[in-house]
């Protein structure tokens, strides 16, 4: 069973396509939170979705130059593993702002200025995003995990997926 494991983690097209079919998948359930059960998300909550895209646009640029140049399908899997450690680690920092352990230093996720005129501030106030980045719209009702909580684990997972394929792949 290990050793079938290992076969699949160092086969480069099926873990450029599962990587990015996985994320594919992740981005599917971020927006399915967003438009159907109306999550809005925050400026930390989109930018953790932009390294997903990147892992797709790898995976399925590994998959293309897979025959003719097997090595920059083995890179497209190291740098979608860097791009997840990255997500991981954007993460991480949206659970230290959800739980108050550090405030975001993000426009967008920080209290909006309260000084100057009434003017300047109503149109701080108005300018300022609906969605904050240390409120926590969801968390699971057994765990009490956030979305950003369960994302740090998630990324970091693939991350270490992805770079123990790259070195299986190329001891192949």
């Amino acid at each position: 069973m290990i050793r079938k494991i290992f076969d699949l983690l160092a086969n480069v097209p099926f873990v450029n396509i599962a990587l990015a079919g996985i994320c594919a998948a992740a981005l599917g359930m971020a927006y399915m939170a967003e438009y159907v059960f109306g999550l809005a998300p925050c400026i930390l909550c989109l930018y953790q979705r932009i390294p997903y895209f990147i892992v797709i646009g790898l995976g399925c640029l590994g998959l293309l130059m897979f025959k003719k140049k097997p090595q920059i399908a083995i890179i497209t899997i190291a740098l979608s593993g860097i791009a997840l450690l990255a997500n991981s680690i954007i993460a991480f920092y949206h659970t230290g702002v959800e739980q108050k352990w550090w405030p975001s230093h993000l426009e967008g996720c920080a209290t909006p200025d309260l000084s100057g005129d009434f003017e300047d501030l109503l149109a701080r106030i108005e300018s300022a995003p609906v969605v904050r980045c240390d409120e926590i719209p969801w968390a699971d009702p057994i765990l009490n995990l956030s979305m950003a909580n369960y994302n740090v684990v998630f990324c970091l997972g693939l991350a270490v997926i992805a770079f123990i394929s790259v070195k299986l792949a190329r001891a192949n």
